[in-house]
C-alpha cells in the first residue's frame, strides 16, 4: 500500500537466501525453510510493505537512481561463494568498489540498510566487512559458544542478552530471541551504534555485541551477525517475527516513504485551486460578509450597509457561477446555492435559510479519491466559531480502495473522509468536522453524510504526540514512530479509526440514545459513549491486526497516545467529557501497570496494552448491557461509580458521597446541577504535562498536513 515503504532483498550476490520458493526447493529439495526468506518477506507484506528481490544488477548509485529508485530499505542477507553455502544467484558475493561507493551513497542519504553477516564471516568469501567499514562497524570472524544461556543445549545455539532495552523501542514486543551460530560485531568505531543483543557474561565471547542499529547522516542501518534466526525454519521461534519486522520499520525511517506518491504531493498538485483568482475573490468576499453578519447569521441594518452587504453577495454568487464548472458532480447544489444566497439577500438579510442547496449537497453519492467539493453556508464550526456565519471550503475527498473495502464491512454510508485545500476565518481553529447539522435553515432536513478532516486531526495528532514522546522518553516502537513521522500515514489511520468509531455510535447494547439529543445528562455520559465507540474500534483494529490489515496497528496506537496525550489536556476543564475519557483509559492502564510513570519517563508494556485496553472495552460495555435494566437516573448513577473507581472525582463533590446526599426524590436538573464543573480533576501528572504542553497544544488550532509535515519524536526528554 502506499503509505508504507518499499522493500528489495537482494539476491544478485550469490546471497544464502532467497525469497523465491521454486529456488529455495532446488537450492535445498529435503528442507527448502533453510535456505527461504519467504516467511520473513510475507511479515513485513502483512504489515503493508512492498517486498521484492532483484536477482541480477549492480548496486551502484546509477541504480539507486534508477531502477531501485523509491526503495526505503534494501536488505542485504550473506552473500557467499558457491561450494561453501547454497547461493541464490549467479553474482559475485564481493560488491565492486563503485557498488561499496553507491550503498554508501544511498543510506547517507536517507536510505536504509539490514545487513545479515554470518559465524565464521571470513570464510564466505563475500566483502561485507568491506562495505560495512565505511560506517564505522566491522563483523569478527567467530562462531560464539555458549555455556549457559544456549537453544536446546546446543553450544553454538545463543540465546542473547537483550539487557534494559528488551520490550521497549526497537524491542518492543521481544523478550527473547536465539542467535544460531553467530559471529560478533565490532563497533568501536561506530559514533551513536545501539546495541540491540550481546553475548552472555557466559559465552565465548562474552558481553559482545550480536545485532546493532545506527544512523548514518540521514539514513539507518541495522547489522546482525546471524542470518538463520529470520529464516523460514527459524523465524516463529521466540520473537524473532516481531524482530525482524522492528528493524526493518525502524530502517525504514520515521518520515514519509520514499516510494510512493504522498497524499500530500497529491494534493499539493490541486493547490493551483487554492490559488485560482476567482476562489480567492469568492474567499475574500466571505471574509468581508462574515463581518457584517450577527450570531444567527443575520445582518442588522441599524449597524451595518445593506447596499454594501448586496454588493458582497453578488461577488459570491459570481464567485460560484465561475468556479461551478471545476466541479460538475455539485451542479445542482452550486445551482441552488445561488438562489438562496439572493433570496436572502432580497429578503432583508435576516436569519439565513440554506435548507433547499443543503438538500442537494450530496457528497456522500461520490465517495471516490481525489473528488473536490466547493462548499459555501452559513454555519457555525464545531471546536471553532458558535456563530452562524458563512464560510467557504474547497476540501478534497479521501477515498482508497482499501478504505471502502473496510466500509463495506463496517457500512458507514454516511462517513466521508475528506482533506482541506483551503478554507475562510472559521475553520481556521480546531474544527475538523463538516456537519450539515450545522447550517442554517428553517427545518431540519434527513441527513445523508458527515465529514471528517483526517489531515487536521492527523496533524494535531503528530504535533502532540511527538511533543509527548520527547517529554516523557517513550521509547515509541518503530512503527509507531512511523505513525508520528508519516502525515500520510496518520491521515489514512484517522480516516479508518473514524469510521468504525462513527459507526459503533448506533451499534451494540445502548441504554439510550446514543448521541443523546436533545438530553441534558451528567457529562461522564458523554465520556463514556465517545469512549465507548474508541475502545471498541480499538477491539475491532485488534481483529483486523490479526487478519493482517496493515493499518490496524496505527489504529490502536493512534486510540490510546491522542486519548491519552492531547484529549487529557485540551480545552477547558468545564465538563471536558474527551478530557474525562482520556483520564480514564490511562487510569485503567496504570492500574493494571500496563503504563508506568518512573524516573521522569513514561513507559508501555507493548506487549499487554492491546489485552488491557480490551478489557477496559468490556467493563464499559457491561456497563451498557445493565444498564437496559435499569432507571435513567440508576444508570447514571452506575456509570459515576466505574468512573469514579478508576479516577478520583473533585473532594468536595456531592456524587461521590453516594446516592443518599443525591436530590433522588426531584427532577433529573437537580441531579446534573449536582455535578461539578469540574467533577473529575486532572491528575499531577497531566497537571504537570498540561502545563509542559500547553503551548504545543495550542499551536495546533487551524492546523493542516502541510504545516506539520516534519513532526518527529525523539529520544531526548525532559522531566515533567
Amino acid at each position: 500500500m502506499s503509505d508504507f515503504p518499499r522493500v528489495v532483498f537482494d539476491e544478485a550476490h550469490s546471497e544464502a537466501w532467497t525469497l523465491d520458493a521454486a529456488t529455495a526447493a532446488q537450492l535445498n529439495r529435503v528442507n527448502p525453510a533453510d535456505v527461504s526468506y519467504s516467511e520473513a518477506a510475507r511479515a513485513l507484506t502483512r504489515s503493508g510493505f512492498e517486498v521484492s528481490s532483484r536477482r541480477d544488477g549492480l548496486l551502484t548509485a546509477d541504480a539507486f537512481e534508477g531502477e531501485l529508485a523509491g526503495t526505503d530499505v534494501l536488505v542485504i542477507a550473506h552473500p557467499a561463494e558457491p561450494g561453501r553455502e547454497r547461493a541464490s544467484g549467479t553474482g559475485s558475493p564481493r560488491l565492486a568498489r563503485e557498488e561499496i561507493d553507491g550503498v554508501e551513497q544511498w543510506v547517507r542519504g536517507g536510505g536504509g540498510l539490514v545487513v545479515l553477516a554470518e559465524c565464521d564471516q571470513e570464510h564466505y568469501g563475500s566483502n561485507l566487512t568491506d562495505l560495512l567499514s565505511r560506517f564505522g562497524v566491522g563483523v569478527h570472524s567467530t562462531t560464539v559458544q555458549e555455556g549457559v544461556r544456549r537453544h536446546n543445549n546446543v553450544a553454538s545455539w545463543v540465546m542473547a542478552d537483550l539487557g534494559t532495552s528488551a520490550g521497549k523501542g526497537l524491542l518492543a514486543g521481544v523478550r527473547d530471541a536465539c542467535f544460531y551460530r553467530a559471529g560478533v560485531l565490532d563497533l568501536s568505531r561506530a559514533a551513536g551504534a545501539r546495541v540491540l543483543a550481546r553475548t552472555s557474561d557466559t559465552a565465548d565471547p562474552a558481553g559482545a555485541p550480536l545485532a546493532a542499529a545506527l544512523e548514518v547522516d540521514r539514513g539507518r542501518l541495522v547489522v546482525l551477525a546471524d542470518s538463520d534466526l529470520f529464516g523460514d525454519d527459524s523465524i516463529d521461534e521466540f520473537d524473532h517475527r516481531t524482530l525482524w519486522t522492528n528493524l526493518v520499520t525502524w530502517a525504514a525511517g520515521s518520515g514519509e516513504p520514499a516510494a510512493r506518491e504522498s497524499a500530500l504531493g497529491a494534493a499539493s498538485a490541486n493547490v493551483d485551486l487554492a490559488l485560482d483568482p476567482q476562489w480567492l475573490e469568492l474567499k475574500q468576499a466571505v471574509s468581508s460578509l462574515r463581518a457584517l453578519q450577527g450570531r444567527d447569521g443575520s445582518i442588522d441594518e441599524a449597524e451595518h450597509d445593506h447596499d454594501k452587504a448586496r454588493t458582497l453577495v453578488s461577488r459570491m454568487v459570481e464567485g460560484v457561477v465561475a468556479l461551478a464548472p471545476r466541479f460538475p458532480h455539485d451542479a445542482a447544489y452550486l445551482e441552488a446555492l445561488q438562489g438562496d444566497l439572493l433570496r436572502w439577500a432580497d429578503e432583508g438579510f435576516g436569519k439565513p435559510d440554506f435548507l433547499d442547496s443543503l438538500v442537494l449537497f450530496r457528497p456522500d453519492q461520490h465517495r471516490a479519491d481525489g473528488v473536490e467539493h466547493l462548499v459555501l453556508f452559513p454555519m457555525y464550526t464545531q471546536n471553532g466559531n458558535p456563530n452562524r456565519q458563512f464560510e467557504a471550503l474547497l476540501i478534497r475527498v479521501t477515498w482508497p480502495d482499501w478504505l471502502a473495502k473496510v466500509e463495506a464491512v463496517y457500512d458507514n454510508r454516511m462517513f466521508l473522509p475528506v482533506n482541506f485545500i483551503d478554507f475562510t476565518q472559521g475553520y481556521d481553529s480546531n474544527s475538523a468536522v463538516l456537519f450539515p447539522e450545522t447550517v442554517a435553515v428553517r427545518e431540519v432536513p434527513v441527513f445523508h453524510w458527515g465529514a471528517i478532516f483526517c489531515d487536521r486531526e492527523a496533524a494535531r495528532f503528530r504535533r502532540v504526540t511527538a511533543a509527548a514522546a520527547q517529554l516523557l522518553k517513550v521509547a515509541l516502537p518503530p512503527d509507531a514512530e512511523r505513525l508520528v513521522g508519516s502525515q500520510s500515514l496518520a491521515q489514512s489511520t484517522f480516516a479508518m479509526w473514524d469510521l468504525i468509531h462513527d459507526r459503533t455510535h448506533s451499534h451494540g447494547d445502548l441504554p439510550f440514545d446514543p448521541f443523546m439529543i436533545k438530553q441534558r445528562m451528567p457529562y461522564w455520559m458523554y465520556a463514556l459513549e465517545e469512549l465507548r465507540c474508541d475502545l471498541n474500534t480499538f477491539r475491532q483494529a485488534v481483529a483486523l491486526e490479526q487478519d493482517g490489515h496493515p493499518y490496524a496497528r496505527s489504529v490502536q496506537y493512534a486510540i490510546v497516545f491522542d486519548r491519552i496525550f492531547r484529549f487529557t489536556i485540551t480545552g477547558e476543564r468545564v465538563r471536558n467529557y474527551d478530557g474525562l475519557g482520556g483520564q480514564l483509559l490511562f487510569a485503567y492502564l496504570h492500574r493494571n501497570d500496563v503504563v508506568r510513570w518512573t524516573d521522569n519517563t513514561l513507559t508501555f508494556d507493548w506487549d499487554r496494552l492491546p489485552g488491557c485496553v480490551v478489557d477496559l472495552c468490556e467493563e464499559v460495555e457491561k456497563l451498557y448491557r445493565s444498564g437496559i435494566d435499569r432507571s435513567k437516573v440508576g444508570h447514571w448513577i452506575a456509570s459515576y461509580e466505574l468512573m469514579s473507581s478508576y479516577v478520583p472525582a473533585h473532594p468536595s463533590s456531592t456524587w461521590a458521597k453516594g446516592p443518599e446526599a443525591l436530590p433522588l426524590d426531584g427532577p433529573p436538573k437537580g441531579l446534573t446541577d449536582a455535578v461539578l464543573p469540574d467533577e473529575f480533576p486532572l491528575n499531577v501528572f497531566f497537571e504537570a504535562l498540561r502545563k509542559k504542553l500547553g503551548d504545543v497544544v495550542a499551536s495546533t488550532s487551524g492546523i493542516t498536513s502541510d504545516s506539520d509535515a516534519e513532526a518527529k519524536p525523539t529520544d531526548r526528554g525532559a522531566a515533567v
